[in-house]
């Protein structure tokens, strides 16, 4: 059984965390946690298909140009090759899932922001 709080935990960005809840080859799964006014460097991935789903607040994704505000109990797919950017542009935390399939280890490239 794996929890977040079982979980392998890593720090990333400015102050975010996460968990890896499913850390595998073919796939991953991870738990992260923004917090206000934070964001992920602009990025595309080749091979691996993202889908994020929030647990709690509001996450703003970049896919392609278009900003998306994804609630808590909605997702968003990022398909191979999309350019997209995670961002939290509210006054509290974010928590969502990521699941990639198949990892996006090694399998991620930074593009300069819009």
């Amino acid at each position: 059984m794996i929890s977040k709080e079982n979980a392998e935990h890593y720090h990333w960005g400015d102050a975010c965390d996460g968990w890896y809840l499913l850390k595998r080859q073919d796939m991953l799964i991870i738990h992260e946690k923004m917090p206000a006014d934070t964001q992920e460097k602009r990025h595309f991935h080749s091979l691996s298909r993202q889908f994020f789903f929030v647990l709690d607040g509001v996450l703003t994704m970049e896919l392609e140009g278009e900003k998306h505000q994804i609630a808590a109990l909605q997702g968003i797919e990022i398909p191979p090759a999309a350019k997209h950017q995670a961002r939290n542009e509210s006054d509290s935390a974010v928590e969502f899932i990521v699941i990639s399939h198949p990892t996006t280890r090694g399998d991620r490239s930074d593009v300069a922001e819009q």
